[in-house]
């Protein structure tokens, strides 16, 4: 505790409360949230799978409709983000649109959610930087030992000010993105067999029984995008800049991935891209760029793709560690969570929590290691298809309620004419949302390269139902036990300001009431 007057100590704690404001402006905020689309890892592992698991040739044209879904999910999404900034994002705003209980619920899922994608890009990075060490230097480790360091290493980046975070997730994007351009522009300048051609934008490229799983696949490719109303609290004008930086979001990611996603077809051929995709797997992009720009190319690609992966691990540990301060500020987990770091203003204790968690899951996939089949990858490749998909559904699910929510929100504002346009958008993004959530369920086994039969199918996807579950639990019985902590989820600042006007309105009125019992009787004047 600091040393100094009352006042000084009560306005310390005032500040342990917030975030600090003006951090972060429309570029770097751009970059925080972009970075967890992580360019590279979606093109050389999401697309080979949906183009060969899933066998969708028309894989740039998913990428232009779940952009248009996304967009119109964005303008209510957007605006709600000019009315409420709170780190809590989809749980605050599902919060003020559904009520506090379907806000808690919201929350559960979000902390859920965003820490197994980050679990699951653990397993894949440990994999990939093993490899790296033994390819290079000769070192052979196991893919925990990498895994686990990286966890260390995220810690420490989520003590830090966010500015600082996002220069060096900016860095790791920029060139991603640089690579990923390269690669386009030779693919494009070298095509296949077939040419050039415009086959993949065809909508008859999209039947098949693997639509509904290569829909899934493709919407967590943009996972990142919603992140800009975490950051509400610390941005410059928030107002516009969150609004600004979620449509850029969607915009560059849906033109980024269905270009990268067409060059990859076009370099390896439209007949040609599902069978190499299943012979290749996550090595097509870089067997293609090598093919076009040699090895020291791929090289280089090949470690920004590792890099890739920290950037991304480093922007979902940074939203994480928002929502369980936005939780411990509003009583939704311990009121020590809702602290920030006296240095850097930033959610230090919601960081050190995510960072435990992490290890721990971590370290639970390494002490499996190699059981029970012998295969020293299992546990790595259980790790990124497991958590990542479990992580895109919560996602889906958090997305579909926010649409809802919005609409509620401004009905009950009495905004509903004003807005009518934004609140239309967000019903028909909402359903369509919902639809994507319903094939996610019924080809979970699709997703994850398990059996129809398995109990994996429906395990995984109740961990996201057990979420909902268990939030709706906690929010109805704090609303019977703790009144005042339900009535302000979802409120973040604006709770405690509240609190202090009616604290001073208090301390007014009985300023005044002993005022006027001290004055002397009316006789005695």
């Amino acid at each position: 505790m600091p040393t100094g007057t009352v006042s000084d100590i009560r306005t310390f704690k005032g500040l342990e409360r917030r975030l600090r404001a003006d951090r972060i402006g429309v570029p770097g905020l751009l970059l925080s949230v972009a970075a967890s689309s992580a360019p590279l890892m979606v093109t050389a592992g999401v697309m080979p799978t949906t183009y060969g698991t899933m066998g969708i040739v028309g894989q740039p044209l998913l990428f232009v409709i779940l952009g248009v879904v996304l967009t119109l999910f964005s303008f209510g999404y957007a605006e709600m983000s000019r009315h409420v900034h709170n780190a809590g994002a989809f749980y605050a705003y599902i919060a003020r649109g559904l009520g506090g209980t379907a806000g808690t619920a919201a929350s559960v899922v979000a902390l859920v959610a965003y820490s197994t994608m980050q679990f699951g890009i653990y397993g894949i990075f440990g994999f990939e930087v093993a490899g790296l060490l033994d390819k290079y230097l000769g070192v052979a480790v196991g893919w925990w030992v990498p895994a686990l360091a990286g966890v260390v290493a995220i810690g420490v980046c989520g003590w830090l000010k966010i500015d600082l975070n996002a220069r060096v997730l900016g860095f790791l994007l920029i060139a991603e993105c640089a690579m990923v351009a390269v690669f386009d522009i030779a693919g494009l300048n070298s095509p296949g067999k077939d040419g050039i051609t415009l086959h993949a934008f065809d909508p008859a490229t999209l039947s098949g029984a693997g639509l509904g799983t290569a829909l899934c696949f493709t919407i967590a490719s943009f996972v990142g995008f919603e992140q800009a109303a975490v950051y509400a609290e610390e941005a410059s004008c928030p107002q516009v800049t969150v609004a600004r930086v979620t449509f850029l979001a969607v915009g560059l990611t849906a033109v980024l991935f269905a270009a990268g996603s067409w060059a990859l077809g076009v370099a390896a051929g439209p007949s040609q891209i599902v069978q190499l995709a299943r012979k290749e797997g996550p090595d097509l992009l870089f067997t293609l760029a090598q093919n076009r720009l040699g090895t020291g190319f791929t090289d280089v690609m090949h470690l920004f793709y590792v890099t890739g992966m920290f950037a991304a691990m480093l922007s979902f540990h940074n939203v994480v560690a928002r929502y369980a301060f936005a939780m411990g500020r509003e009583g939704l987990l311990p009121a020590a969570v809702g602290r920030t770091a006296r240095s850097s203003g930033a959610p230090a204790h919601g960081s050190l929590l995510q960072s435990g968690v992490s290890l721990l899951a971590v370290a639970v996939f390494a002490v499996t290691d190699g059981r029970p089949h012998g295969d020293p990858t299992a546990p790595v490749l259980h790790l990124f298809t497991w958590m990542g998909n479990v992580g895109a559904l919560g996602i889906i699910v958090l997305m579909a309620a926010a649409g809802v929510a919005v609409i509620a929100f401004f009905v009950r504002r009495g905004a509903a004419r004003a807005q009518a346009p934004r609140l239309i958008a967000s019903g028909v993004a909402a359903a369509a949302l919902v639809v994507i959530a319903g094939y996610a369920v019924t080809d979970f086994h699709v997703l994850l390269g398990t059996a129809p039969d398995s109990a994996l199918r429906w395990i995984l996807p109740g961990i996201i139902g057990a979420a909902v579950v268990l939030g709706l639990g906690y929010g109805l019985v704090l609303k019977a036990v703790r009144p005042q902590v339900h009535a302000r989820i979802g409120l973040g600042n604006e709770a405690f300001q509240l609190e202090k006007a009616a604290k001073a309105a208090n301390a007014a009125k009985a300023a005044n009431a002993a005022r006027g019992s001290n004055k002397p009787p009316h006789h005695a004047r």
